[in-house]
């Protein structure tokens, strides 16, 4: 409480100065430094600072020092943070469309991901919380999630009995009940030491978490299923977006788009930099048939068209991408 008392009186502080020269906005996220999306943030921070001449500076917050991504959220509600990079699966606690990025297997490949982000479904999402307070400015790359722990998924049996550490995600706690495995919801930043003292048993993530969280200091299976893509979300208040002249609004934008396509290479590249530094921390990779994983988890898609029959039309367009 302390601690959002005091980020709340510098971010008075901060809007207030900025009010009298350049907008200075805290960004908060829950990565290291040296994670693909830190550097993606710091790009649209350079950005965002050039091309208003130096109207706008973000200040990014890394590793969780501001709260969780839940509690900065409620923080970025209350004004006394104006950007927040959270996960499309924590997203689903405030906003029903984030919840079609976490149906397993939703996208045939990388080029559908993107195209789904950046275009008309996911500029809708992006736009879907405008009338709470604050919206997307841009989708970061999450890369392809998959099990690890302590013991190889090579079929969906392999989940039970398991418990496994899933986001804050209706979808992703019926995808582990469906596979059989027994979901646990559980803050990122509190995974390494669950895993390392079995509080549970396995986790799913891209490769970056075993290697820029460590995780793979204490899970020496990595099984590549790939059962879900789920972008990052980069959100800015309203509030915060309405201070800004015209030409500064743009500024923002563009740098948020420009930062996208920085990141979309970037991810690709360190993601394969990442994967040779598994063998050295003696994890192993596993190559999955994902048909069993895909039939597993069909009924999925019967469910959650009929709990959310508004959202149908989008999952079919995501499905039918590329086709």
């Amino acid at each position: 409480m302390k601690l959002h008392v005091m980020v709340a009186a510098l971010g008075f502080f901060a809007a207030s100065v900025g009010g009298a020269s350049a907008a200075t906005f805290k960004l908060s996220h829950n990565q290291d430094k040296a994670h693909p999306v830190h550097k993606a943030m710091e790009h649209f921070a350079q950005k965002a600072k050039d091309y208003s001449k130096g109207d706008v500076v973000v200040r990014i917050y890394p590793n969780g020092t501001l709260g969780t991504q839940r509690e900065t959220m409620e923080l970025m509600r209350s004004g006394a943070v104006q950007m927040v990079k959270t996960n499309a699966a924590e997203m689903e606690a405030f906003e029903d469309s984030y919840k079609v990025f976490s149906l397993p297997y939703l996208f045939r490949d990388r080029a559908a991901y993107y195209a789904t982000m950046q275009g008309e479904v996911g500029q809708k999402i992006l736009a879907s919380t405008k009338a709470k307070g604050y919206f997307g400015l841009t989708f970061y790359d999450g890369g392809a999630r998959s099990f690890y722990g302590n013991k190889p998924v090579l079929s969906p049996d392999d989940l039970k009995g398991m418990k496994v550490r899933v986001q804050p995600s209706p979808s992703a706690v019926e995808m582990i009940k469906v596979m059989g495995g027994n979901p646990t919801s559980l803050d990122y930043g509190e995974l390494y030491t669950a895993l390392q003292q079995g509080v549970v048993d396995m986790a799913e993530n891209s490769v970056m978490a075993l290697t820029t969280m460590r995780h793979g200091e204490v899970a020496k299976h990595f099984s590549l299923d790939e059962h879900t893509m789920v972008p990052d979300v980069l959100l800015m208040s309203n509030q915060a977006f309405d201070s800004l002249k015209p030409a500064s609004k743009e500024a923002v934008l563009k740098a948020a788009r420009e930062s996208m396509e920085f990141m979309k290479t970037l991810w690709s590249q360190q993601e394969q930099e990442e994967f040779a530094k598994l063998d050295k921390m003696g994890v192993k990779v596993h190559k999955v048939d994902k048909g069993p994983f895909m039939k597993k988890v069909q009924p999925m898609y019967d469910t959650f068209e009929k709990q959310n029959p508004g959202l149908a039309p989008a999952v079919q367009q995501i499905r039918g991408a590329g086709q």
